[in-house]
């Protein structure tokens, strides 16, 4: 494959000089506006901040110096607006009609509880070269990132085919929004060879990951009604049975209490060899890494003892969550009550190649099923996200991945699968299978997209940015 003769010394110094005086400054306004994903903030139209993020990000894009480009907010109605841009191609390329899709979101999760005294979600505060506030690495940058990734390699001796971003606004609660945009956009998208997403994680700071999978999801509310009110524990227990108790039950045929293993066999799938071979080395690569980023408490452990084991179980094996509760008073309000009710909402991860809605009617099946004691028990879906497993990757992606992880990181490159879900990417697959897919992102050890301190290590975002402009040079080069 050709190589491209790009100024790598003058690119790198310019997209620092970019992160610094505009990137970072963008990102803290962006941090400070509490754009939570819809389903998260059911009001989000009439609260503004949606709107807030958009405007905010399309005034940036739209002043880039970048010859042709374009910059549009598409809104449908009652749907979180999304933010497209198309750069036309350069050199040679003009009269192809090839195309790269560069995608990204900006809504956020909630705030959470947990953050350090001195941060706080809406809150952007830059310490050892690491920005702090939710959103930035998950994935405010996205936006920012690949414009600058295009004007680089424009100014510093690459070509590129035609570029089409796409910024959604409805990605933390599941794309829904999504599908509709890609209906209306397709003859302008066109059918991409190569689509990078931003939105995803890497194993540490020291060299560029690439995602071959993604987990389903499936999330729900299960609860369990026992009484009509609560009752005096002194007088009912031993007579009343206890909903959480149920819910324990419930979730006992779900998941082996004592391992954590996912007990029925239609949420499994069967690991690809290849996965399992990525599996190993990215554990050799990240060693005590794998569970060492964790913040266990003193003399906790990890799930299991082999570290490829605890990659394939992050990756593409099923793991249960409990992440809410209602039903239950504050502790310094829990009297001897024995309560009427409990109500757990459950996240359930899957691998890649499980249908998930398939999979969310199973549960919802296996948990309403004969209920313990005639209780009222129901499940409640959430809207159920199918996971992602990358095509085999083609010779000249794998060659520019290295490339570019060793000319911008010095080591080479990284294959793993996440645990998360992205949607959007098993939407693509299967409107675009003939593409390739570069899944790649900033959110390594400690991070902790989603939780308290979430933060983006500014030097990893910019030495992302340098190696997407190499592999949009090197994906131009590869005919």
């Amino acid at each position: 494959m050709p190589t491209p003769q790009l100024d790598r010394d003058a690119l790198v110094q310019y997209v620092n000089t970019k992160w610094d005086e505009e990137i970072v400054p963008e990102l803290e306004r962006y941090i400070a506006i509490p754009n939570k994903s819809p389903a998260f903030d059911p009001d989000w139209q009439a609260h503004g901040y949606m709107d807030e993020a958009v405007a905010s990000i399309e005034a940036w894009c739209r002043a880039q110096p970048i010859e042709g480009l374009g910059v549009e907010v598409v809104r449908i109605e009652g749907r979180t607006p999304v933010i497209y841009m198309e750069i036309p191609a350069t050199g040679a390329y003009t009269e192809s009609d090839d195309c790269v899709l560069l995608y990204g979101h900006l809504d956020k999760q909630p705030e959470m509880t947990g953050w350090r005294e001195d941060l706080g979600p809406w809150k952007p505060v830059i310490e050892n070269d690491r920005l702090y506030g939710r959103g930035g690495a998950d994935d405010g940058y996205a936006a920012f990132a690949s414009l600058l990734a295009i004007d680089a390699l424009r100014r510093f001796g690459g070509e590129h085919v035609r570029c089409a971003v796409l910024i959604e606004g409805c990605e933390e609660s599941g794309s829904f929004d999504l599908p509709y945009y890609i209906e209306a956009l397709a003859d302008r998208i066109g059918s991409p060879s190569l689509v990078v997403c931003l939105d995803s994680g890497c194993g540490n700071y020291d060299q560029l990951w690439s995602t071959t999978s993604l987990r389903g999801l499936v999330t729900g509310t299960l609860r369990v009604d026992i009484l009509a009110e609560g009752v005096h524990s002194g007088d009912a227990s031993g007579v009343v049975p206890s909903s959480f108790r149920i819910v324990r039950a419930l979730l006992d045929r779900l998941e082996d209490p004592t391992t954590g293993e996912i007990l029925p066999r239609e949420f499994h799938a069967e690991i690809p060899e290849a996965r399992v071979e990525q599996a190993g080395l990215a554990a050799e690569v990240l060693g005590d890494a794998v569970s060492g980023k964790f913040p266990f408490v003193e003399g906790a452990s990890a799930m299991a003892e082999g570290r490829a084991d605890l990659v394939l179980n992050r990756t593409w094996r099923p793991a249960l969550s409990v992440t809410g509760v209602a039903g239950m008073p504050p502790l310094e309000s829990a009297g001897n009550v024995l309560r009427p009710f409990t109500a757990v909402e459950l996240s359930l991860r899957l691998p890649p190649t499980v249908d998930a809605v398939e999979a969310s009617r199973a549960l919802e099946t296996l948990l309403e099923t004969d209920p313990p004691y005639g209780a009222r028990v129901s499940f409640e879906p959430g809207e159920p996200a199918t996971g992602w497993e990358a095509p085999a990757l083609a010779p000249w992606l794998g060659e520019a991945v290295d490339a570019a992880s060793q000319h911008y990181f010095g080591a080479p490159a990284v294959y793993m699968g996440e645990g998360g879900s992205i949607p959007f990417m098993g939407m693509l697959g299967e409107k675009f299978p003939a593409a390739q897919f570069l899944i790649t992102g900033v959110l390594g050890p400690g991070s902790n997209a989603h939780g308290p301190n979430e933060f983006l290590d500014i030097p990893t975002g910019k030495r992302v940015t340098c190696c997407i402009a190499e592999v949009l040079a090197l994906h131009a080069a590869r005919s």
